[in-house]
């Protein structure tokens, strides 16, 4: 017993002193490295701790991929040591002699090393625009087409991959920044380029940037991070130049042995970046290569009365600004007295042209004449900036007349009275006025009481739908779900229909027209069609577009409608599935 005592007692003296005489230490498993090859640091600690040593001096001069941590605990002859050690994944950020700086942990402080990057070897080499030298194996190079662009216009910038080796799980990044907007150029393309010698597999890729203020911006440059085989690697497939993919696509690429990775920087990027020049007065900053801008009309001919709605399709488009940076088409346009103006939802769009993208913008802009006559609408003008000649420059639409026709027999005509924003209702001219004139506003005001009355019917009678819809959604079996059926959008659809078939019995406009679109956006409900106009195109029935044209009007002019002719063009939704056909009937924008 006494000497289990003794044992004890050592075994607890030792455990007490050793973190006294604890000291700490770092290796590297080599001083010398290639570019783009990553090593590792090795911390040793004697005696047992919970802590971890501190890295952060080593993230000046390297990027830290990883790192791990383990502990052993020996007897020898009765004595017992332990130590802990953590293995560190660096990865130098440049070239040449840098310095590992002591490192501290538990108060302890290593002692400094000297590590040599650049030179000959079997990984990589940074290069930003030259030409690598004979030892380059993989290399990244970026080069921007323009180093001084102005503010929020595209510059290109390329990023391109060589490679004489297989490499695995690579990918590339652009660092972010919150002084530019970064978005991809189209997609990667694959080539085969012969430097020094060597046949290089090259990948590219391209970049725009979008800087969002003048001045000098510095940017980090595009970053590789791929493995690659070890040296002495017997990788059958590694070599072979059908079977070694160079993005290691092959799952049995790169598994039959070892591997290492590797980390590469591009060199930094410097813009230096143009502000708004003074000789740009446009109330739009659009810097781009060109812009167009073209008009069309419906309907593109014949005579115009007073109420008829005449839709105005603005279409603009510029090389090197994306749909989001083009203006709202609808401020362009001014309008005289006497007709109103009502923009639908604008639309963008973003396409690739040749080594640009090229951004658009399409909206619909209804007009509707409230008095007959001459009426001049002025023309349209927008201001760029040519960043090709460093200019600026207009495009305009021409002024156009129209001639505008009272309205037809048997309607009323609509006014605007002088400080009133509000069409008014004035009597027909086919009637004299002082047989029509107190009978309009008595006939008008009694229409607005039962328009509101069955307003609020329809809003109950819309609720109490709703509320069943949600008690047979409750009910519906688990097996309709799983089958990929949308009983809620089925309901709504429905009970939208429903009301806009009952609010054509009642000739109510409004109503019809609220619950088309409500019914429409039910069926198309990733893209509603913003308006009746929309709508029509998608359905595709020249019976539909008097009768909704007819609606329209009198929505926006407040005259008399008769629902029962729409109600007979749409007696019934149509099939969903040849709507969907129709709306997706256009080819795609990318392959």
């Amino acid at each position: 017993m006494n000497n289990l005592h003794r044992i004890l007692f050592a075994l607890i003296a030792c455990a007490i002193t050793l973190p006294a005489l604890a000291s700490v230490s770092a290796t590297l498993e080599r001083n010398n490295a290639a570019s783009g090859e990553t090593v590792q640091l090795q911390l040793q600690h004697d005696g047992t701790t919970d802590s971890q040593p501190d890295l952060g001096p080593l993230r000046n001069d390297f990027d830290v991929l990883g790192s791990s941590s383990g502990s052993n605990v020996q007897i020898i002859n009765g004595h017992m040591s332990s130590q802990t050690q953590v293995t560190v994944l660096l990865s130098p950020k440049h070239d040449g002699n840098i310095r590992i700086p002591p490192l501290q942990w538990d108060g302890q402080q290593t002692a400094a090393l000297e590590l040599t990057v650049g030179g000959s070897g079997n990984a990589a080499t940074r290069q930003g625009d030259q030409t690598p030298g004979d030892a380059s194996h993989i290399f990244l190079t970026a080069t921007l087409d323009q180093k001084q662009p102005y503010v929020q216009a595209a510059d290109v910038l390329t990023v391109r991959l060589y490679a004489d080796q297989p490499i695995f799980q690579a990918s590339l990044d652009l660092p972010a920044s919150s002084d530019v907007l970064v978005k991809q150029l189209g997609k990667d393309r694959q080539s085969s380029e012969t430097r020094n010698g060597r046949n290089y597999q090259v990948i590219e890729r391209k970049y725009l940037l979008f800087p969002q203020r003048s001045g000098t911006l510095n940017l980090n440059g595009p970053v590789l991070d791929a493995q690659v085989q070890a040296t002495g690697s017997n990788d059958p497939f590694g070599n072979d130049p059908v079977f070694g993919n160079i993005f290691g696509q092959m799952p049995l690429a790169g598994m039959l042995n070892s591997t290492r990775p590797i980390r590469l920087h591009a060199k930094p990027i410097e813009l230096n970046v143009l502000k708004r020049p003074a000789s740009a007065t446009g109330a739009n900053w659009l810097p781009a290569q060109n812009v167009t801008l073209q008009e069309s009309w419906r309907p593109d001919s014949g005579t115009i009365h007073v109420g008829d709605p005449l839709t105005r399709h603005l279409h603009v488009a510029a090389l090197g600004l994306t749909g989001a940076q083009l203006p709202d088409l609808s401020t362009l346009m001014s309008v005289p007295d006497g007709i109103k103006a009502y923009p639908d939802q604008s639309k963008d769009d973003d396409a690739i042209q040749g080594d640009a993208v090229q951004g658009s913008r399409d909206q619909d802009i209804t007009l509707i004449a409230v008095r007959p006559g001459h009426l001049e609408l002025p023309a349209v003008r927008l201001k760029w900036w040519d960043t090709v000649h460093n200019s600026q420059r207009e495009v305009m639409l021409p002024a156009r007349s129209l001639d505008v026709l009272p309205a037809a027999a048997g309607t009323t005509s609509v006014t605007m009275p002088p400080g009133n924003s509000e069409p008014s209702i004035q009597p027909s001219p086919s009637v004299p006025a002082n047989t029509i004139e107190q009978p309009a506003r008595v006939a008008s005001i009694q229409r607005w009481m039962w328009t509101s009355l069955g307003l609020g019917l329809l809003w109950l009678g819309t609720a109490v739908a709703w509320w069943r819809s949600r008690q047979r959604v409750q009910h519906t079996q688990p097996g309709e779900i799983a089958a990929g059926k949308k009983p809620d959008e089925k309901i709504h659809a429905a009970s939208a229909f429903k009301a806009f078939k009952r609010a054509c019995g009642a000739n109510d406009p409004r109503a019809a027209r609220q619950h088309l679109l409500a019914w429409a956006g039910a069926v198309w409900h990733e893209d509603p069609p913003p308006g009746l106009n929309e709508l029509s195109r998608r359905l595709d029935d020249d019976k539909l577009v008097q009768a909704l044209r007819q609606l329209d009007r009198a929505c926006y002019t407040g005259n008399t409608w008769q629902g029962g002719s729409l109600a007979r063009s749409l007696p019934t939704p149509p099939v969903q599935a040849s709507l969907s056909e129709n709306r997706h009937g256009l080819p795609e924008l990318y392959p």
